[in-house]
């Protein structure tokens, strides 16, 4: 069957059935979600441009080089209501989508990198990327994407200014730097949909801050130049340049440095106690870990999964596991040094882990115009995985969270389709001890069978192995989920 043939038959009913995820603030075109593929609807005014960088050996070579989405051209036989002068791009989704709160700091640094290269290479091949915002970039695993083929436009070869630099300075730059030099964390992006300006930054910083090399021209500078031309509200013009190679060579020096900028302010050696919590933890002896190990290894084997969610993933051993045996990877943890550790792992080895710093206790809202323009972090993930890891999670959500046993297993399933593997932490064990802190008479008395009751209106204990340091490994069965235990793999 051709992907087009699994669309919605009517495009008009796109926006009823896609509502929380259509786009509307592009005014070249919509996008909506497919359960399998994301349909884009260009706009008869930007028809004509679009196609002509689609046309291009330059859009090849991006595609070809895997830095931006796939794009097929879905024409009147897929999409029947489709006017002559309407253009329609099908591209494949890519799961989960992430926002750039939920990124690691080098995630954040490599999103960056790559606009700032493919603004580069646009230059070269006489096309300008207009568009500079970590809103256009989506991880495929651990290497980051531009899905956004709008952000592409004919360049003014005399032109020797970037359009999209304030844009990428506000969204991309100005968040590392806050986050290095006043500890404001990138997930408070969230509540700033084109980034930073200048001036905020300038008013939190110390006076002597302001004089940072690394500060004084995008805040500093940028601040008072802004504050003094307050005044003057005339429109200015584009400066131009006769010589269209001393423009490119003028372009390629901007961009070279808002590289060193980057590199700089995501320049860290991050470390929390989860970050070197697997190295440093003498509840765990090696022949515990080992044991862990081997489980771990014998349940993926077993389950052959195409889909893995790894919650409270810290640095990745086991998110990592999963994707050697080819599942894709989702891993989650709230600790952004310890999966910062993952991030890069997975980026040098290759893997098909999917980075997100989240705490599935607090999940990541919904946002946007009426909370429909980003869907939030559950809907993202509910029912997507064929196995869900919490290992050393549950004592977490009980103790710190003090959710209920029977929440968590609800959770689970609606995570699930069918397999979930955990550890239980008895409240004998030094971590329950060390965060029970007093509450004996609500959390003390807590057994795994405990655990099972409450998790058996939702899965069924298909295998376990109880640690020396009496933990134990718990392989779950979804009570419904029925079929087969191999995944479903997608060629």
């Amino acid at each position: 069957m051709n992907v087009v043939d699994r669309l919605p038959r009517e495009p008009r009913d796109l926006a009823a059935q896609n509502e929380s995820a259509s786009t509307f603030r592009d005014p070249a075109g919509q996008l909506y979600l497919t359960p399998s593929h994301a349909l884009r609807r260009i706009h008869p005014a930007s028809a004509e441009q679009t196609q002509a960088f689609l046309d291009s050996p330059f859009r090849a070579a991006l595609e070809q080089s895997c830095d931006l989405i796939a794009t097929e051209i879905a024409g009147p036989a897929a999409i029947p209501s489709t006017s002559t002068d309407e253009l329609w791009l099908l591209h494949p989704r890519i799961d989960p989508i992430s926002y750039p709160w939920e990124w690691t700091t080098a995630q954040w640094s490599s999103a960056a990198d790559l606009t700032l290269r493919l603004a580069g290479q646009a230059i070269d091949a006489g096309w300008a990327l207009k568009d500079a915002t970590p809103l256009n970039i989506l991880f495929h695993g651990a290497q980051p994407v531009l899905v956004d083929v709008l952000s592409f436009e004919p360049h003014d070869p005399q032109s020797a200014v970037w359009l999209a630099y304030g844009q990428f300075v506000r969204t991309f730059l100005l968040p590392l730097l806050a986050a290095k030099y006043l500890k404001w964390p990138l997930e408070a992006t969230f509540f700033w949909r084109d980034g930073y300006e200048p001036g905020t930054l300038y008013r939190a910083l110390q006076p002597w801050q302001r004089l940072y090399p690394s500060l004084v021209d995008v805040v500093t500078l940028a601040t008072l130049l802004e504050n003094s031309g307050k005044s003057a509200q005339k429109a200015r013009k584009v400066p131009s340049v006769f010589d269209p190679a001393l423009a490119k060579h003028i372009l390629h020096k901007r961009l070279a440095r808002l590289g060193k900028q980057i590199r700089h302010a995501a320049r860290s050696e991050p470390s929390s106690t989860w970050s070197g919590y697997e190295k440093a933890a003498t509840h765990y002896h090696p022949s515990d870990v080992e044991s862990k190990l081997q489980f771990v290894q014998r349940t993926l084997e077993r389950c052959r999964p195409a889909r893995v969610l790894d919650i409270g993933a810290n640095t990745g051993t086991y998110s990592l596991m999963a994707a050697e045996t080819g599942a894709q990877v989702v891993a989650l943890d709230s600790d952004r040094a310890a999966l910062e550790a993952l991030w890069r792992a997975a980026n040098r080895q290759k893997k098909a882990v999917t980075a997100l710093v989240a705490n599935i206790a607090r999940p990541t809202p919904a946002a946007g115009w009426r909370n429909r323009e980003q869907p939030s972090l559950l809907d993202r993930l509910g029912g997507e995985f064929d196995v869900v890891l919490m290992l050393a999670v549950i004592h977490h959500l009980i103790l710190r969270e003090q959710v209920p046993l029977g929440h968590i297993g609800e959770l689970c399933s609606t995570l699930t389709r069918q397999w979930l593997l955990l550890e239980w932490v008895p409240p004998s064990d030094p971590m329950f001890q060390e965060w029970l802190r007093g509450r004996d008479d609500l959390y003390g008395h807590l057994s795994e069978d405990d655990l099972i009751h409450a998790f058996a209106p939702w899965f069924r204990i298909v295998d376990r192995a109880t640690l020396d340091n009496r933990r134990t490994l718990l392989l779950m069965e979804r009570s419904n989920a029925g079929g087969s235990t191999t995944g479903d793999r997608q060629g």
